[in-house]
């Protein structure tokens, strides 16, 4: 079957398409409720409301006459950042991804170079750079919005990873962002893990060059 992720890079390139750029997507979930064969994909979207601060869009992904997923979305209107002091978590102090030695078996088109060893397979927190060096609609460069997305998925097979493997399989994501990545090297640590009851919850923190964009969360159900 067709790779999640790239339900999520379609679903937020459709969603650009629709969203200008005085505002900034801040908000999209994808729902997967159906394998996608591989085969064509069609996407659609409806502009739910355009409002003068926000602007929502949803997002239907159909293949061979099914609808394999769907998104919505939230984008907001910029303006002057407010002054005052906040707290927020600090930020991971890691190796620059040119500075880390690709694995062997790297692939060329979707890189991924591990901070921490046994990223899918550890009972460790977990940490990784990828980028995507192939184009997900022939002929267009990757946007930061749609790399970022590409990446939204890892936090089931990164958070909800053990020492036993990965023992399921995520049915939705929500990536939340304050800006689109200034990199193509996407960063991905993971948060949290919360599961019972064979449902899980698996969160990370998306990164770039620069510093933290924002969060990915999964849900997921025990894969037997």
């Amino acid at each position: 079957m067709l790779h999640g992720r790239l339900l999520a890079g379609l679903a937020a390139r459709e969603i650009e398409r629709e969203t200008t750029s005085d505002y900034r997507l801040v908000r999209l979930t994808l729902d997967m409720f159906r394998f996608p064969p591989m085969q064509a994909l069609q996407v659609t979207s409806t502009l739910a409301r355009n409002g003068r601060r926000v602007r929502a869009v949803d997002v239907s992904i159909t293949c061979v006459g099914n609808e394999v997923a769907r998104a919505s979305s939230v984008a907001l209107r910029t303006s002057a950042h407010p002054a005052g002091e906040l707290w927020s978590a600090p930020e991971w102090d890691v190796p620059h991804p040119d500075m880390i030695i690709p694995p062997r078996a790297a692939s060329a088109g979707w890189e991924l170079r591990p901070v921490t060893p046994d990223v899918f397979s550890s009972s460790g927190r977990k940490q990784v750079w990828m980028r995507d060096n192939w184009q997900l609609v022939s002929g267009e460069d990757l946007t930061g919005n749609v790399r970022v997305a590409l990446a939204a998925d890892l936090p089931n097979p990164l958070a909800n990873a053990g020492t036993a493997g990965l023992q399921f399989i995520n049915a939705d994501l929500t990536l939340t962002i304050r800006r689109p990545p200034a990199s193509e090297w996407i960063g991905v640590e993971v948060a949290n893990h919360l599961g019972e009851d064979g449902v899980a919850i698996g969160l990370c923190t998306m990164y770039d060059v620069v510093g933290a964009v924002g969060w990915s969360s999964v849900v997921a159900v025990a894969n037997e």
